[in-house]
């Protein structure tokens, strides 16, 4: 058997027991008494056979027969080859993507799940080296989360935008680009960007995810370099990556989305803790002689409204009522921390202007580096002088209702902590008697709003507490929260009151 090649024929299937010391031949069709007879097989383009003479004098075949006869078996030969190699790729094929589908079904993290389905790929189309680039569409960036063959964690992000990147280009236009080194039709995409490839042959493919909804949201990139063997990436290799590309991307949307699960989990178990945690700083208040009580509905996990209740010196009995202005766990840290500093004034300062003045400067700091303020009320009963000493940093809901049910308002005496770090506070002194009751509530409650869109207003909170009054002070809490939560389902700010009665 032989095959031609530059004008010359080369020998591939030497006959048994023959030794031909002329390995290549010129290219003959005719051969003389005792030569080999050169003839062209049929069906297969370049290959020739040639029959030796017989030895023993005997007829040789006819050179025709035994031309179609060969050409059949090996037409046949090549047919089943071809078959044989496209079962591998189909082969393949099926085992990507049951890789694939293993990592649809599994829980595992973004980085986790690229990691595999890079390998994978990477074994099937023979790549030395390959990288997954997921979009970051915040920073409008590709970011490498997992590589084959190097350790893509050294990679910076690509801009979608780098008119230099190969990558930011497949992404931008959504179609696969590769190069071959043979082929001059793929010169017009070799990366300008210097690299260290073993080779120059690569294959970039988009990744994109088939929303079921909507067209295919693009996702990333996937990089194929270093072909093992031959330095090229085949039609095959081409055609199977981007077959697969929607299942990869389906995978690692998969991922992606059992990770941001797993983080919503893990925050919402530290949400209730935080909240745990939270309640324990707001018990249900207590003070010797009088009767009070006191409650706080956060509309969010955790929330800025706090309440405190402390027993002082002399029978004296300290209220406090405070809102920060935010929801959220920033609130609920600024809400501890000035819980934690009133106790600690409170016990020492010679009245509620001072107990102020030392929150202050306690907290400055921290709501000056959070852009937070909050108002504040702080009062002191004292029944053996028969009188309510308060500061209030401009909390607006603060009242004092007397026995004969005529309300007063206790008015701000110096601006919310945080927004005037100078200004001065004061104290105003009111008289307390038997029956008096003391309430304040935050604005959560006044400001919710009806089925009208109308707020239930500070009025109406004041009225229901002045038909309530003969109640004990944990009745009107309830009974105010009640009011509120039945004109809105939903809240819009923390609700908070307290009530303590003479």
């Amino acid at each position: 058997m032989w095959r031609s090649a530059r004008g010359r024929l080369v020998r591939v299937l030497p006959p048994a027991g023959v030794r031909d010391p002329d390995a290549e031949r010129p290219l003959e069709t005719t051969a003389g008494a005792g030569a080999a007879a050169f003839t062209p097989l049929p069906r297969l383009q370049d290959y020739w056979f040639s029959v030796e003479p017989n030895g023993s004098g005997g007829p040789t075949p006819p050179l025709t027969e035994l031309g179609g006869l060969l050409g059949q078996l090996l037409d046949g030969e090549r047919d089943a080859l071809r078959l044989a190699a496209e079962l591998k790729v189909r082969l393949e094929e099926i085992e990507l993507l049951y890789t694939i589908s293993e990592t649809l079904g599994g829980a595992i993290g973004l980085e986790a799940a690229a990691a595999t389905i890079v390998r994978e790929i990477s074994k099937v189309v023979g790549a030395g080296r390959a990288s997954i680039l997921v979009y970051d569409d915040e920073a409008r960036v590709l970011r490498p989360v997992a590589g084959w063959g190097r350790d893509v964690r050294s990679f910076r992000p690509v801009p979608v935008d780098d008119p230099r990147s190969i990558a930011a280009r497949v992404f931008r236009e959504q179609r696969a680009l590769h190069h071959d080194p043979d082929d001059p039709a793929t010169a017009g995409v070799v990366s300008t960007r210097p690299q260290d490839y073993k080779g120059a042959a690569y294959l970039v493919v988009p990744i994109v995810y088939p929303q079921p909804d909507g067209p295919p949201r693009p996702i990333g990139v996937v990089n194929l370099t270093d072909r093992l063997g031959a330095d090229v990436f085949s039609e095959s290799d081409r055609r199977l990556v981007a077959m697969t590309a929607s299942q990869i991307g389906a995978a690692l949307e998969n991922a992606r989305l059992a990770e941001r699960d797993g983080a919503r989990q893990r925050l919402e178990r530290e949400l209730e803790l935080a909240r745990t945690l939270q309640q324990k700083l707001l018990p249900d208040p207590a003070a010797p002689g009088v009767d009070v009580a006191a409650r706080c509905v956060s509309v969010a996990t955790v929330g800025g409204d706090f309440y405190h209740v402390l027993t002082l010196r002399d029978g004296a009995i300290g209220v406090m009522l405070g809102d920060v202005s935010s929801h959220g766990f920033g609130a609920a840290m600024m809400m501890a921390l000035v819980l934690s500093a009133a106790g600690i004034h409170a016990a020492s300062a010679a009245g509620p202007e001072e107990v102020l003045r030392r929150l202050r400067t306690s907290v400055a700091a921290e709501l000056a580096q959070t852009e937070m303020f909050l108002t504040l009320f702080y009062g002191v009963v004292e029944p053996g002088n028969r009188r309510l000493r308060f500061a209030n940093a401009g909390h607006p809901h603060a009242f004092r209702l007397s026995a004969d049910g005529a309300w007063e308002r206790l008015s701000a005496t110096t601006p919310p902590l945080g927004l005037a770090p100078e200004a001065p506070i004061r104290s105003h002194d009111v008289t307390w008697g038997a029956g008096d009751l003391v309430l304040l509530f935050s604005d959560g409650i006044p400001d919710t709003r009806g089925p009208h869109e109308r707020p239930v207003g500070e009025q109406r909170v004041l009225d229901q507490v002045r038909e309530a009054r003969q109640r004990p002070a944990r009745e009107i809490v309830d009974q105010v929260l009640a009011m509120a939560a039945e004109s809105s389902a939903t809240a819009s700010d923390d609700r908070t009151i307290l009530v303590l009665k003479a």
